[in-house]
């Protein structure tokens, strides 16, 4: 199964303020943006949505369900109350991304979006992403949840593609390279 990452980042490298607030991200008071900077086609492309618990809870708060029609899953070590849902195809899971991916694979997933800051992390260090696409924001916030944490090795990424678009957001797209340089 093919992993990747679709998600915005400050300039600074913040996915969230400090509190998890969004309120930085283009279109959050509500305007409207004019283009979806590609994440429509790129959602169209996956099977299965992998998020974490406290993603699943940010996501909660937007008002709209927004992966209509997707399967997600919320990884979590303890249960996670989905009655909020209702009849969106959304379940709980526990466990290392390594089971995580044998689980999916044997459902028959094919690529997965995965999303939120620790997930991605563990994700990553696991060395199950091949792709990560990053859309940069034109704005510094100073401190906030990090897209990256610490890591036990390097883990190489291979440039293909940057695209500006109109309202100052850049968008960079990776793919991942084997193995990586563990650190002493």
């Amino acid at each position: 199964m093919r992993a990747s990452v679709f998600i915005a980042t400050s300039l600074d490298g913040y996915i969230a303020r400090s509190d998890g607030g969004l309120d930085w991200l283009p279109g959050a008071g509500g305007e409207d943006l004019g283009e979806d900077n590609g994440y429509t086609a790129f959602v169209d492309t996956v099977d299965v949505i992998v998020i974490g618990r406290k993603t699943f809870e940010t996501v909660l708060t937007f008002g709209s369900w927004p992966y209509q029609g997707k399967p997600v899953v919320v990884l979590s070590s303890r249960p996670v109350d989905l009655s909020s849902v209702g009849s969106a195809p959304v379940e709980w899971m526990s466990g290392t991304p390594e089971e995580i991916v044998a689980r999916l694979t044997e459902r028959g997933a094919r690529h997965a979006y995965v999303d939120g800051g620790n997930t991605i992390q563990r994700f990553l260090q696991a060395g199950l992403i091949q792709r990560v696409i990053i859309t940069r924001v034109p704005v510094i916030l100073g401190g906030g949840i990090p897209l990256f944490g610490p890591l036990t090795r390097d883990i190489r990424l291979k440039h293909i593609a940057t695209r500006p678009f109109a309202k100052g957001l850049v968008q960079s797209a990776y793919v991942g390279e084997p193995g990586g340089r563990p650190r002493s």
